[in-house]
């Protein structure tokens, strides 16, 4: 038989309930807030990956630097006017622009490109280091970032 006393919770068994139920609903809302953050909008990474790859194909695409040639292009230049490789070096500019350095993509405008040159200190997998080129092309928009590097050999040499 039940008495009256044995029947439902007291105050404090629902208050500890209460706690630890709220504690585990703290600690699922905050996993599922860092979650839905990251993978918030996948647009910006696709854009990043599409601006970093299309200077990586410019960078493939443009003539070797003549021997011993120093490069530096730098700021929002005018790319049109690259004549080497080496040029590439150093070249940093916030807002996306067209090769012809004119306007900024306006949906781009918030984003970095930065591109590093560099000339290995010693010969690479056989091939002299005057002849090869480590390529660095990073994109950034806020806090995110991403970076592309690959290696270029002259071979028509």
């Amino acid at each position: 038989m039940c008495n009256d006393h044995s029947r439902g919770f007291t105050l404090p068994e629902l208050i500890m309930a209460i706690v630890i139920i709220a504690i585990g609903l703290t600690g699922v809302l905050t996993a599922f807030r860092t979650v839905v953050r990251g993978s918030a909008d996948p647009l910006i990474h696709k854009q990043m990956l599409a601006v970093a790859e299309e200077m990586m194909e410019e960078l493939g695409l443009e003539s070797w630097s003549p021997p011993g040639y120093v490069g530096g292009g730098s700021g929002c230049r005018d790319r049109a006017g690259f004549d080497s490789l080496d040029d590439y070096n150093g070249y940093e500019c916030t807002g996306i622009r067209p090769i012809d350095g004119n306007a900024v993509i306006p949906l781009l405008a918030n984003y970095t490109i930065k591109v590093a040159v560099a000339k290995p200190t010693s010969d690479w997998n056989g091939v002299p280091k005057d002849d090869t080129r480590r390529l660095e092309v990073q994109v950034t928009n806020g806090r995110e970032s991403l970076r592309l590097v690959t290696w270029r050999v002259n071979w028509a040499k």
